[in-house]
């Protein structure tokens, strides 16, 4: 193919133009793209897990040849097992519940070594990174400057990134709100990306201002399929009960949850955390565990954002508290999808938390993560066509 051509349409293309003969998927006799995945997928988080699996397991069934590449840090690996080990922090963890902990991370450990990983290499090093024709950054929030340990690691900014191209999708800022703005160090470092592609609003704003370029918004890995997770596993819950995911929820949100058990006669079942309001505890479920335990619930109280991430995946009423730390993410997912009703503040009355749990998820809503969703598999089957043209 002319040098000309294989330009114009690698342009057209990444401004989201259908070409003649293109391809969505690598065809059998050509070798599949070697893709590697910079995400946070070994912290001991639920949500992690998941959006770093489903991200890979998208890409794989578009013929890719896929691994999450296996960044160390022994400064990370100690920050992540003490949370892992105090995860309600401030609220201290009785001796009673540290066994309980213990397992979940070891839980967690299982479900690591089933992961896809490349050979590991430093977190600090890049130059150490396995090569790749494609790098995806992202899921999670790998551009939050606030992480507590991951904060500024330059990987995944793209800095010594060993591969011919480099994309992100549903990266985020996380906390780091677009009012704080990003040093010239940070942009340029941006534009360093081939294609960018963010999951929340903030992190839009704060690309488009420091960059000029207007990244596209996409979901988050774990609503890019409809495919179940994991199959169902045996669960030391009852048939029926509400799924709650989350800890330190504010005594409002917690009135309203012990009362919607009460007059609904379903029992409050927590999941990965201790929450003393809670008929049932379920602290050392591993992360396939914890994908049948939100699809078979009856509906979810939550306050994270995969909390509202798996009830949207699985169709399953819920109520969110939208906290001051996770409340630029969870506003903009429910924002941009149009379920605003579900977030629970300290002035909602009882009626609105109710209302949000026993209404079926309204049409409209599934109908735009629908849309979302096929905007955001188009996202990264085009990115897939730009690497295959640069190698015609």
């Amino acid at each position: 193919m002319h040098p000309c051509w294989t330009a114009f349409c690698i342009r057209q293309i990444a401004a989201g133009a259908k070409l003649p003969g293109t391809i969505r998927k690598i065809p059998a006799n050509m070798n599949p793209l070697k893709i590697g995945v910079l995400t946070l997928h070994k912290s001991f988080n639920y949500g992690s897990y998941w959006q770093a699996m489903h991200l890979v397991r998208f890409l794989a069934k578009e013929g890719a040849a896929v691994r999450l590449l296996e960044h160390q840090s022994g400064r990370v690996l100690f920050a992540e097992l003490k949370c892992g080990l105090q995860p309600v922090l401030p609220t201290p963890v009785p001796p009673s519940d540290r066994p309980f902990y213990r397992k979940r991370l070891n839980a967690f450990m299982e479900a690591f070594e089933q992961m896809p990983c490349s050979e590991p290499f430093p977190l600090e090093d890049a130059g150490q990174m396995p090569p790749s024709d494609l790098v995806v950054v992202g899921s999670d929030e790998v551009w939050n400057l606030f992480h507590p340990w991951y904060g500024g690691a330059s990987l995944f900014w793209g800095d010594g990134v060993n591969t011919q191209m480099l994309v992100s999708y549903a990266a985020s800022f996380g906390s780091y709100p677009a009012q704080q703005g990003l040093g010239a160090e940070w942009a340029e470092k941006l534009r360093q990306f081939d294609l960018i592609a963010v999951r929340d609003q903030n992190s839009r704003q704060l690309v488009q201002s420091a960059t000029g370029i207007d990244p596209e918004l996409v979901v988050d890995p774990c609503l890019l399929t409809e495919e179940p997770g994991a199959p169902d596993t045996d669960q030391p819950v009852p048939e029926r009960y509400l799924a709650v995911y989350g800890h330190n929820f504010e005594p409002h949100f917690i009135e309203h949850a012990k009362e919607f058990a009460r007059r609904s006669g379903l029992p409050l079942v927590s999941i990965g955390y201790r929450n003393d309001w809670a008929d049932q505890h379920w602290i050392e479920a591993g992360p396939i565990e914890f994908d049948g335990f939100m699809r078979n619930s009856a509906a979810v109280i939550t306050n994270f954002f995969h909390g509202c991430v798996f009830a949207l995946r699985y169709h399953r009423p819920f109520a969110c508290a939208a906290t001051p730390y996770r409340s630029i993410k969870v506003i903009s997912l429910m924002d941009k999808l149009g379920g605003l009703n579900h977030l629970v503040h300290e002035g909602s009355p009882y009626t609105a938390f109710e209302d949000a749990l026993t209404q079926p998820l309204a049409p409209y809503l599934l109908h735009r993560i629908g849309q979302l969703r096929q905007s955001s598999q188009a996202y990264l089957q085009r990115a897939l066509q730009l690497k295959q043209y640069q190698y015609a």
